[in-house]
């Protein structure tokens, strides 16, 4: 089988799914963390593989930047190959004074300035979480490890660069954690499709200090997230 934007067989995908944005990130944890690993898609060089992690069958398959792209590959992962449960690794800019960068967050809400839900709900306002489940399980091994993971409210936005500072402003005064790109989307098709859904950040930069972080600490901050999300899903 494959879809417009997969080129996987039928069976290439185990039904859980760790999803970075980067598809190089994608090909990073299936070369350093999966054994036997497979690459099964690479439309558009976005990149999807399939290994053993400590002897279960786990996929990788990167989303793109955006709640469009993300929205695509969750749909048709779902839809065609039987994915039941993804989890979002990715980056994050926090807007909190909690948060420093390279802090672990956890979604525990997510709210949005896209359309995209409300469009599902009729245009009725549409409240996203993560699934208790797997948001249990990445809290409990953060605490195995030995990590502190931040849990709260993070925002996802259409606009990179478009940020305003009333909406910044807005975001501080009702405690949310971090700004992000994908995470209402995924959470919005796993609800529709009665799917198990969470996302888990390293925060890159903070966007009120503007400190942000090298390419080798991304790395090795990103590591500890992917361990964590690893082992919480074996």
């Amino acid at each position: 089988m494959s879809t417009p934007h997969i080129n996987a067989n039928t069976d290439d995908f185990s039904d859980t799914v760790v999803m970075p944005g980067d598809p190089l990130r994608a090909k990073y944890i299936s070369e350093h963390y999966l054994t036997r690993a497979k690459l099964v898609t690479n439309v558009r060089n976005m990149l999807g593989y399939t290994g053993l992690y400590k002897g279960k069958k786990i996929s990788v398959m990167s989303s793109g930047m955006g709640i469009p792209s993300c929205s695509i590959y969750a749909t048709e992962l779902i839809k065609f190959y039987g994915v039941k449960k993804i989890v979002r690794v990715g980056s994050c800019g926090a807007v909190s004074d909690k948060i420093k960068v390279r802090d672990l967050i956890l979604a525990h809400s997510v709210s949005t300035d896209s359309k995209v839900n409300e469009i599902r709900l009729n245009g009725y306002q549409f409240s996203l979480s993560s699934d208790f489940e797997l948001m249990n399980k990445l809290f409990i091994q953060a605490k195995n490890h030995k990590l502190d993971l931040k849990v709260g409210n993070v925002f996802t936005t259409d606009s990179f660069y478009s940020l305003d500072n009333d909406l910044i402003n807005l975001l501080r005064k009702y405690n949310f954690l971090a700004v992000e790109m994908e995470t209402a989307g995924l959470l919005g098709i796993a609800q529709e499709y009665d799917i198990q859904a969470a996302a888990i950040y390293t925060v890159s930069d903070h966007i009120i200090s503007n400190e942000a972080m090298s390419s080798d600490e991304r790395e090795r901050s990103f590591d500890e997230m992917i361990r964590l999300t690893l082992d919480a899903l074996i």
